[in-house]
């Protein structure tokens, strides 16, 4: 709030500072030996000013005061500068949070030493390293880390949370030479408690990469595809980069236009939930003072509005709706929290026993999404199912369809988890394009 109140005084209309400080450990070992050991701490600040419509945005890492007073006096002169924009300001004063920012058991009080991150590095290693078929490592690690967030108002807010983060790693090797393949495994959480073993992921890491051995090719069409939960939450990403307030305002969005339309079978609920305790990313409010809320962003299979910050709202001539996020340099931009698809009601085994010919997919490959048409063109690898069955793998094919009319093909099967950031369960769409040989 100091610095806050040293840009008023230097002639700021308006002005908001957010304090963004972390500090993270990690250990990384290969083959059974200590490979790095890694320690980082920072703390920035950003203060955004605003002289009527005018606005400019500074951060630094020199927090003496000193800095700070350079700080306001530079974010004036830029903001003095800088041209008119007409939906730029602070959020609605009448729309802040208030109150104290609910408790969202983000924070886990024990801290791992460095000698228990390595020796849950080792475990998973060793655990991967024991799989039959596997031949080598790429290397194992754990971190831990924790980090504050405050953020401070000209118009009356005045807020922060902090949390913590912990993660497991592996990633092998399987066969010889030119045949050899990869795969990996991993879990982040915000408390110990709440990974899986470092030996359950060595073993998924082991078991992934022997399982690629010997990939086959796939035959060019149509086919039902199947995307496995790694991949699958990308489509709820594509999502939300579609229904954010920006890109409807820029006019850059496949769904621009189709907000009445179905565009998911009526039985699809995709929720956004900032609330979620221990989510990954869990806020008590968002990066502009606002509270947060659970939201469904489809509901009976039709979206429900915009993904807003307060500047995109403006220009929408609509109200902003708590998804406003920032780093300590640059203005908020619109981005969801913790995203699910909700479970469907079939099996994995039901969802795929129709199927005669198709593909599983585990991993993609590329970044052919057009955001603004909703051309989707990927390279892929994965499994195939014939007969209901998943059978051998295959590798080298690229997958393709329209955002779209995957979206209206989408069936969800019932095995969703909750330990990403976005969950979402295996996904099924049919009539895919496959291009393979």
């Amino acid at each position: 709030m100091a610095l806050v109140d040293r840009a008023r005084r230097a002639g700021a209309d308006a002005a908001d500072a957010v304090y963004i400080a972390d500090a993270s450990e990690s250990v990384s070992v290969r083959l059974g030996k200590l490979e790095d050991v890694e320690r980082s701490e920072s703390e920035h600040i950003g203060l955004r000013v605003f002289i009527g419509h005018r606005s400019a945005t500074i951060g630094s890492s020199d927090l003496s005061d000193a800095a700070l007073g350079e700080l306001a006096a530079r974010a004036i002169a830029m903001a003095t500068n800088a041209p008119d924009d007409p939906y730029a300001g602070l959020a609605p004063e009448d729309r802040l949070l208030r109150g104290a920012p609910v408790d969202l058991d983000l924070s886990d009080p024990t801290e791992p030493r460095p000698q228990d991150l390595r020796a849950m590095a080792e475990a998973a290693e060793d655990a991967a390293r024991a799989v039959a078929g596997v031949t080598n490592s790429e290397g194992a690690g754990a971190s831990s880390g924790a980090a504050v967030m405050a953020l401070a108002t000209s118009h009356g807010f005045a807020a922060g949370y902090a949390g913590t983060s912990r993660s497991i790693s592996a990633s092998v090797l399987a066969g010889e030479g030119g045949a050899m393949q990869h795969d990996y495994a991993g879990r982040m959480a915000r408390h110990s408690a709440d990974l899986i073993t470092p030996a359950e992921i060595g073993q998924q890491a082991g078991d992934r990469a022997v399982a690629r051995l010997n990939p086959g090719r796939m035959k060019s069409g149509a086919m039902p595809v199947v995307f496995d939960p790694r991949v699958g939450g990308s489509f709820l990403g594509h999502l939300a980069g579609a229904i954010s307030g920006m890109a409807i305002a820029r006019r850059a969005s496949f769904v621009l236009g189709r907000e009445d339309e179905q565009l998911f079978d009526s039985q699809v609920v995709i929720t956004d939930d900032p609330l979620r305790p221990r989510g990954l990313r869990s806020r008590p409010f968002d990066g502009e003072g606002l509270p947060t809320a659970p939201r469904d962003l489809v509901k009976d299979g039709r979206i429900t509005g915009w993904l807003m910050d307060s500047a995109s709202a403006r220009q929408l001539g609509l109200q902003p709706t708590g998804h406003a996020a920032r780093g300590a340099s640059g203005a908020p931009g619109a981005t969801p929290s913790n995203l699910h698809l909700a479970a469907g009601t079939l099996s994995v085994a039901e969802l795929i026993a129709d199927i005669a010919d198709g593909v599983l997919i585990t991993e993609l490959i590329g970044h052919g999404v057009n955001g603004v048409t909703g051309d989707y063109s990927r390279g892929a690898s994965g499994f195939r199912i014939i007969g209901g069955e998943i059978a051998g793998p295959v590798a080298e094919f690229t997958v393709a369809g329209s955002l779209v009319d995957m979206f209206k093909g989408l069936t969800p099967a019932s095995d969703l988890e909750w330990h990403r950031s976005i969950n979402v369960p295996t996904i099924r769409i049919d009539g895919m394009m496959v291009a393979g040989d």
